[in-house]
C-alpha cells in the first residue's frame, strides 16, 4: 500500500506557493502583491520558508495520508 499523502500535499503546496503565481511576499512595490508573475530573491526565500513550514505542519502535525490503488480498496473493504 503506497502512501500518496506527502506527494499530493507537496505538489499542491509547490504550485500554490510558487512566487508570483498567486501572490508574492515580499512584493516589489508593496508587502504583498497578487498575480504579478514576477519574483525576486527575497520572495523565493520567503516562499521556501513558508513551504517548509506548511510541509512540516501538514505531514508531521496533521499526518495527512492518502492510500491509492487496489490494496487500498481491499483494505477499505476489510478483505486484507
Amino acid at each position: 500500500m503506497l502512501d500518496w499523502g506527502p506527494v499530493f500535499v507537496s505538489l499542491v503546496l509547490f504550485v500554490l506557493l510558487t512566487p508570483g503565481l498567486l501572490f508574492e511576499l515580499p512584493g516589489h512595490r508593496r508587502c504583498v502583491e497578487f498575480g504579478t508573475f514576477q519574483t525576486s530573491g527575497a520572495a523565493v526565500l520567503m516562499h521556501a520558508l513558508l513551504y517548509f513550514g506548511f510541509i512540516c505542519l501538514f505531514l508531521f502535525a496533521v499526518k495527512i495520508h492518502l492510500y491509492l490503488g487496489p490494496a487500498a480498496a481491499a483494505a477499505a473493504n476489510g478483505s486484507v
